[in-house]
Formats: C-alpha cells, structure tokens, sequence
C-alpha cells in the first residue's frame, strides 16, 4: 500500500488538521524543490542523531565538518532515484518511499545503539529476530519522548502533499538534470571520502571500528560499505568445502611441533592472566633514557625485573606478526594461531561470521576455565563484542563497566592505573580456574598522553615529538603492571596464576625508526631495511609462580606460536588442533618468523622487500651463494604455504568443516555481554561453599580495598595515593 494513500485515510478520518491557511514556497511546488526539502529534513535529521544518541568521538573542529557533510552525498544520491521516473505520482511515492526507509533505517541504529552502542550490520539485519529476542522486555525503555523527531517530518509532508499544501509537479525532471543530481552527489561522496581519509588514512581498508564509518561516511554510507563486504564474505565462504579443509589439515600435521617433555602440563590447572602491552617494543626492556643533565632513568624497571626472574621465561627473539588489524591481529595471532589478513582486520571483517577453535573455547572445554576480557574502550571498537563471542569469551568488560571521564581516560579508552584498578572488582568474582586478558592502551601513539610534569618521567630530546612521549608512556604502563601485580599477590592470586605479557605491535613505525636510531646505539645515515626488521621484536615474557628454571630464551619465534606454547604448558595437548604456530619450547621448532607481506627473519638470516641481510653484520648480502639461494627459496615456500594456508581457513571459514579436535562449535549465541557482573555474583551464590572465586575464598569479602594506586596530579607532579573506587549502583548497561 502507498505510503500517502496510508497517511491520507489516516490524517482525512482526524480531520483536525487546519491546513487551509498555510501557504507553502513555489519552489516546493516543482519537483526538485520537494526533493530538496527532503534532503534539507533527513540532513538535520541526521546532525540530530548525531548529536543526542551517537558517541562518535569527534575531536577536533575537522571531524566536525565531516560530520557535517557527510550525510549529504547518500541522501542526494538516493531520494535522486525518484527523480527519474517521469509519472507525477510514482514520483513522488517513490521519494517518500526511500526517505521513509532511510528514515527507518536511522532509528533503528538509534534505537540499536542505545542498547549495543554499536550500529547494525546487514548480518545483524538477516537476523532480525535475535536481535529483537536480545532487546527483549527492554525494548520499549529504549524509546524516548524526542523519538517522534525521527518520524514527525514524514507526516508532516505526506499531510502537505495530501492536503495539497504542496502541489505534485506534473512536469518530469529531465533526465540531463537528474543524472547531474546523481553526478553531484557522487562528487559530494569523493571529496567526502577524500576528507574522511585524511583524518584516518585506511578507513576502508583497516576498518578500526564501525563508529569511525559512520563519524567519517554517514548511517547510509556505512550500510552499503558493510553489505558489499558481507557479499564478498559470503561468496568465498559458500565457495569453500571440506576438502578445502583437508589441506589445511595435511599442512598442520605435517608442521606440528612435538611438546618438550620437561615443560609440558609445569602450570597446569593455573589461571592464564595475559597483560597486552600496547605497542611496547623489546628494546624498551632494560632500556635507560638519559634527561637532559645527563642522568639516565630505567624505562621500565619493574618489567625489567620479571624479564629477569627466575619463574619468568622470556624471549628476546619474539616478533609481531600483525598486518593492517593492528592490535586485533595480534589477538588473532596470540588466541588462534592464525594470521590476520592481508588486508583490513579479520576481526571486523570475519570475527562475527567465522566458526573458531581459540583459546577460551578450548579451555573451557577441555579444562573447565571460565574467561573474560577486560578493555576500558568501547567494545565496538574491532568488532570485539562480537568476536569475542565466537572466539568463546563468556564475559567482555568494556568501557561501559568502567567509570571513564576526560580526566582518566583519552581517545583510545581509560588509562592503565585506573583501568586495572577498576578491573578488580570484576576479576574477583571469576570462577577459578579462568583464562582472562587484559588489554591496557596508555602506551599508544601519538604518546602525548603525559608531559613531564603530569608523568613524572622526562620526555626524550629527538625532533619526533612522538617518539619523545614514548618513553614517559611506557614508564606508566610499567608502573600500573606492577600496581596489578601487587595486587595479584595480595589477593592471593599470583601463586595460582600463569601471567603472560605480550607486546602487540611496534611503537615506533619505520617511517619515524631513523630518528629513534641514535636512542637505540645507530646511525641514521646508516640506517635500512634490516634495522627496521630487527625492530619488529616485541617482548614475550610467561611467568610461572613457583617456577625456578626460567631466563631469557634466545629462541626465534613470532606471535603465531604463542597459543601451542601456552596451551603445552598447561598440559595440553594440540596435536589435534588446527594451529600454524610451533611450541616454542619445542625441539622441533622451525625458528623461521613470517611477516604478514611474505618477509621473514631466521637466527641467521632476514628477508626483507627481496634482499637477504645477514644478521650478524646487518649487511645485505648481494651476492647469494648456491646452497644459500636454495635455503632462501625454501624459507619463501614455506613462509608462502603458512600464509595461504591462513587465509584459507580465514577467508573459507573452514573451521565450520573441522570435527577431529573433539571441541563443539561455539555458539556466539550463548554469549550476551550485558550485566556480566551480576550473572557471575549469581552463580556465585549458586555454587555456595564451592564457588573457586577470589571474593568466595575470601569469606564473600571484596579484595578491592588491596589495590592501591599511586596517580600523579595533573601538572604539578605530585604523587598521591588514590583509593579504589567501587562500582556500587552502577548501571553495568549504560554507555
């Protein structure tokens, strides 16, 4: 049925409507002029939601203007399709027609967002129903009085044209007219783009978050981006089968990696407490900035000290391995075994469609671990809230659970002392034993996040004014793991917890290496490619309580080997598992790193953009001897097999089709991430005297009054303690 037709019997059976008097513009009379009072109304439409129900995180009077402009070019170019059709009614039917289903589909991400603060995909679309199911009886308190706002301009001008306020054009618009409308707004689109990757070069290709689709392209630009990769997504999937996955199996098998038996199952049963150091780079261990007078300050001399420790087995050969996901591939690689892709994040792109073995799935189903993960961002940054449910994560704290202001927090989420500090009231409720992670983001670029004074460390002296911060960056990161591990030790959760530390990614990029290189003992002049290569290590440190035959392991492996060596550890056993990494302990590991684009580094070798660098001079070798072009060659194929192979499985998602493990799919289903806090106090009453948490064993007492934080006021430096706040009669569900 027409949607005038509908709103004709609607307003003529009021009758109340006292139209007569009101006299309309001429232009609005024609039909390009009705045409732009639509565009002109869901513009400010738009800049209304963007205002009072989105938190798109504008920063700067730049983004601002984007913002701005970027409902324009979809809402031309759509409503412009009714301007083709030459019949005077169809005409306009068609019009209303797409702006009252942009109109809808507006709302509904309003109404969405207010719920998952995160906007819908067409997945979530095609599974309307869940969605619905998910909102429940909180549907209706989803609404609000100003909602009529969304719907009111569409009755408003089905009533003019009804009533005849506004005259329907019998005049066609010329079809030279109508395709200059769609040529304009094309044009709006591309400078709009242009603009867009301005501010975040890569915001197709990478595709950090869905906010910054909509803050940078708009709701309608947004949804055309993600139904094109959900159809290229789909077309590779269908196309694969359970032979596909069979080579994927023959690879596994014949790469797998035999377990050393003196390290097998030596934390068995222990918790697993991964602290993600952002963008923390192995050259910041043991590493002493020197100020200006000439005194020299220990970066980091707390994880200094673990990177020392007896119960810690370190490596200082350990390399990312992550692409343009970044962070996400690091968790990819670290929690899978799988690669990234080669292009975007496979998080965003595949992590709410794929079928995965990781690490809480396996766990929980082999060695009954519950799981969390604790992130103060929002948990649609990466598409974590969903990943992280077909990863098999039973809780995700995110920033809604945390209590995040401008004072402790910055773009990239809330700041590591008050992010571990707020965690604990969380972790103490986890089932024992638990698989857990905990990704801090205060060491992130630009590394402005502290001066001098609000730091308490002294900024280097280079003209990068971003590697100057990172320094005093780390400093605080270093501080706030130590603040978290004395309070493992007083709740009594360190002696029965593994703690891995990982670096995600580097800090410093190759672009800005050259003038870090007089900090790190080089020249400048002299700088290449191989020291670019050398910077990739990132520090991979497993601390085992209790242990006494640790030290620092020279052994060369990336973040793909991260989950056998792990899993071994706990008394695991991977044979049958689909993994691509090697136990690093093991005394079959390969020792050859991949790099995401096809290079790669050996104990004596680095492969870099085609030129092999020998690693004890850092000298290319120009000039490759016969046995040595042969073992290149090799290295190549094999690195080539392992990234295939990854993507294979990725792009195919041919998990769905693996049975031999022994797991049961996980189903994402099962996962909700709201009101985590109190479904873990439930059960806890649930178990009674047999609940293994840390506030059960505490006689159902907090250990939140352990933690104690020293913070640094703002520009003066002056240390202060600061006591942990609770999280009383929050609302675990706002954000």
């Amino acid at each position: 049925m027409a949607i005038i037709d509908v709103f004709s019997f609607c307003l003529e059976r009021k009758g109340r409507l006292k139209l007569k008097k009101l006299k309309t513009p001429a232009f609005l009379n024609t039909r390009l002029g009705f045409f732009s009072l639509a565009a002109l109304l869901f513009w400010l439409k738009n800049l209304f939601a963007y205002h009072f129900d989105f938190n798109l995180g504008i920063e700067n009077s730049f983004q601002y203007f984007i913002l701005l402009i970027n409902p324009i070019a979809t809402t031309l170019f759509l409503l412009g399709i009714a301007l083709y059709i030459r019949r005077t009614k169809p005409s306009y039917i068609t019009m209303m027609v797409i702006y009252f289903l942009m109109s809808v589909l507006l709302f509904s991400n309003v109404t969405y967002y207010r719920e998952f603060t995160d906007f819908i995909t067409v997945n979530t679309m095609l599974g309307a129903g869940k969605v619905a199911s998910g909102l429940g009886e909180s549907a209706l308190r989803l609404l609000r009085p100003y909602d009529i706002v969304y719907f009111l301009d569409i009755i408003v001008m089905a009533a003019l044209l009804i009533f005849k306020k506004i005259k329907m054009d019998e005049r066609p618009v010329r079809i030279p007219m109508a395709v200059a409308v769609s040529a304009f707004a094309l044009m709006i689109f591309s400078g709009n783009l242009t603009l867009a990757e301005a501010s975040r070069p890569e915001l197709l290709t990478r595709t950090f978050s869905r906010d910054y689709i909509v803050k940078y392209l708009g709701i309608n630009a947004f949804t055309v981006y993600d139904g094109v990769t959900t159809y290229k997504t789909t077309q590779v999937r269908a196309q694969a089968s359970a032979n596909d996955m069979k080579t994927a199996e023959d690879y596994v098998k014949n790469h797998y990696a035999a377990p050393n038996d003196e390290m097998f199952g030596i934390a068995k049963g222990k918790n697993v407490i991964y602290i993600h150091l952002e963008s923390f780079q192995q050259f910041l261990l043991d590493y002493k900035l020197k100020d200006e007078n000439g005194v020299e300050h220990e970066v980091t001399p707390f994880l200094n000290s673990l990177y020392h420790n007896n119960s810690t087995f370190a490596f200082d050969n350990f390399f990312h391995q992550v692409s343009a996901g970044k962070t996400s591939d690091a968790e990819t690689l670290m929690e899978n075994s799988l690669f990234g892709l080669n292009q975007g994040s496979l998080f965003t792109q595949l992590g709410d469609k794929n079928t995965f073995e990781a690490a809480p799935a396996i766990l929980d189903q082999t060695q009954g671990y519950s799981s969390a993960v604790f992130h103060g961002n929002a948990g649609n940054f990466w598409n974590r809230n969903e990943t992280y449910k077909h990863l098999g994560y039973e809780n995700f704290f995110d920033a809604s659970y945390y209590d995040v202001t401008d004072e402790n927090s910055f773009q990239y989420g809330l700041h590591d002392k008050p992010f571990f500090q707020q965690s604990v009231q969380y972790l103490e409720h986890l089932q024992q034993p638990f698989y857990s992670k905990f990704i801090a983001v205060s060491n992130h670029y630009p590394y402005s996040q502290f001066t001098n004074d609000e730091g308490g460390f002294p900024l280097a002296n280079t003209s990068d004014e971003t590697i100057n911060g990172y320094f005093a960056t780390a400093n605080y990161l270093d501080k706030s793991v130590e603040e978290f591990f004395n309070y493992l030790k007083k709740s009594g959760l360190y002696e029965n917890s593994v703690v891995v530390l990982y670096g995600d990614h580097y800090g410093v990029s190759d672009s800005r290496n050259k003038n870090l290189a007089e900090l790190v003992g080089k020249n400048k002049e002299t700088w290449t490619d191989f020291d670019n290569a050398q910077m990739q290590r990132v520090p991979y440190m497993i601390h085992v309580p209790g242990q006494e035959n640790g030290g620092i392991n020279h052994t060369y492996g990336g973040q793909v080997d991260a989950l056998p060596t792990l899993l071994h550890l706990l008394g695991v056993d991977t044979s049958n598992y689909i993994q691509l990494g090697q136990d690093l302990f093991s005394k079959d590991h390969q020792q050859l790193v991949a790099f995401r684009n096809g290079d790669f580094v050996t104990p004596n070798y680095t492969y870099r953009g085609g030129t092999v660098y020998d690693n004890q001079t850092g000298e290319a070798i120009p000039t490759l001897s016969e046995s040595l072009a042969q073992q290149v060659e090799t290295w190549k194929q094999d690195v080539t097999n392992q990234l295939d192979i990854s993507d294979q499985i990725n792009n195919g998602d041919l998990l769905r089709f693996y049975t031999n493990s022994g797991l049961t799919a996980v189903n994402p289903d099962d996962y909700n991430y709201k009101g985590s806090l109190d479904r873990l106090i439930t059960e806890e009453t649930k178990l009674g005297d047999k609940s293994t948490s840390v506030y059960s064993k505490n006689n159902n007492k907090s250990t939140v009054d352990l933690y104690k934080t020293e913070t640094y006021k703002q520009y003066n430096g002056e240390a202060t303690a600061e006591e942990p706040k609770t999280d009383e009669g929050k609302d675990d569900t706002a954000k």
